[in-house]
């Protein structure tokens, strides 16, 4: 996988999970990236509250969608839910590699090791590492450092790997059952390290 710059940009961005089908099968209906752009324009079609926030999203989730080849398209519109939400999980990871450092790090490496809480500290303990290791990351204030974290806790409650998305400083993290085709196309397209960062092994 293409390892991107360190960015806080998830302060700005959701899960976007209905947005990111409703794109999905707007492609597969043969429209283009351009068509949908134009579309969102003109009609609002993820019912943004704003100009700019349609723009945002669009602009996010179109390069989320471009993190995958497009052969993804039939089995995320065919796949249940929870498949659909680990294929919208994927794709974020892949945008952000701080966020995707944070699950290989952290709530991966708590799967392996049999725990099953997600706590305030082991964000900070992240950031911390990260902040030593990263120029980028050293600079960002405590405040966007905190937001980061409960941006990246609730994307995982709505991708469904954190039970709750309470205020409670302690998540459980639920460790999901691949379905057989969203696995075989990670490893067809040399994604195999999702499979690991997803389901907590080495």
């Amino acid at each position: 996988m293409e390892r991107k710059p360190y960015s806080a940009g998830a302060v700005k961005f959701s899960f976007w999970f209905m947005e990111f089908r409703k794109t999905v099968q707007l492609l597969s209906e043969g429209k283009s990236f351009a068509d949908i752009k134009k579309l969102n324009e003109e009609t609002n079609i993820y019912g943004a509250p704003t100009k700019l926030r349609a723009q945002q999203i669009y602009s996010t989730v179109t390069a989320r969608i471009k993190t995958l080849d497009e052969s993804f398209y039939p089995i995320f519109l065919s796949s249940d839910l929870a498949t659909q939400k680990l294929f919208v999980l994927t794709a974020a990871l892949l945008h952000d590699t701080l966020f995707f450092d944070f699950v290989y790090e952290v709530v991966r490496e708590k799967m392996i090791l049999g725990s099953d809480e997600l706590t305030d500290a082991d964000i900070r303990i992240f950031f911390k590492n990260k902040q030593e290791q990263s120029e980028k990351v050293a600079s960002l204030q405590d405040y966007t450092l905190r937001r980061l974290g409960s941006c990246y806790k609730t994307q995982l409650y709505e991708a469904g790997l954190l039970e709750s998305n309470r205020a409670n400083s302690t998540r459980k993290i639920l460790k999901p059952i691949l379905d057989i085709a969203f696995e075989h196309w990670l490893y067809d397209h040399d994604l195999g390290i999702m499979v690991k960062t997803l389901t907590g092994v080495r």
